[in-house]
């Protein structure tokens, strides 16, 4: 059939590194939503439960249901900030439910954390966009070679998508560059 995706071969630990990059990703706004919402730990549960799949946990209920949450939690935030930080959350747990599909779409389940949380930082900084680029570039730090190496199996991520597709898809060329220099 014309038009269908191939498959991406994907491994549960692929599956459990580009979780744990996602959750590294999102815990370091965690602070910008709990500084907005501090009785609200839905987002800090979606990163633990990331974590906790990423560390050899199981893919099921409780990352979808924190997940949810984490939405959930985005929409009660008081500031865009806060928004994107949770949105990051969201994306965390998400993470382990990267589809094989040789898809551009896919490579928010693997970037998309780092984006919102790029995004929350330029917010928390007054739509700094510097700020952003710095938490990028410490983002790409945290990228193992195993995150790299899924990243590359799918196309580049698509247009789109506002300003966290624009640095969705800085991140994505950054990261790609990495395997020339390697």
């Amino acid at each position: 059939m014309t038009g269908e995706a191939s498959e991406v071969v994907l491994s549960k630990q692929d599956l459990r590194e580009v979780t744990a990059f996602a959750a590294a990703c999102a815990e370091a706004v965690l602070e910008i939503f709990e500084a907005d919402q501090p009785d609200d730990p839905r987002p800090r549960d979606a990163v633990g439960a990331a974590r906790e799949f990423a560390q050899g946990g199981e893919r099921g209920k409780s990352l979808r249901d924190t997940a949810s949450a984490a939405l959930k939690a985005a929409k009660s935030a008081d500031t865009a900030a806060a928004r994107e930080a949770a949105w990051a959350a969201m994306a965390a747990a998400g993470a382990a439910y990267l589809h094989p599909l040789a898809k551009a779409t896919q490579v928010k389940h693997i970037l998309g954390a780092g984006a919102y949380a790029a995004r929350a930082a330029e917010l928390a900084a007054g739509d700094d966009r510097s700020v952003g680029a710095e938490h990028l570039e410490r983002t790409v730090h945290r990228a193992t070679s195993v995150v790299v190496d899924v990243l590359t199996r799918f196309p580049a991520a698509p247009g789109g998508g506002g300003r966290v597709g624009e640095l969705t898809r800085m991140l994505d060329a950054d990261l790609r560059s990495l395997t020339l220099t390697e």
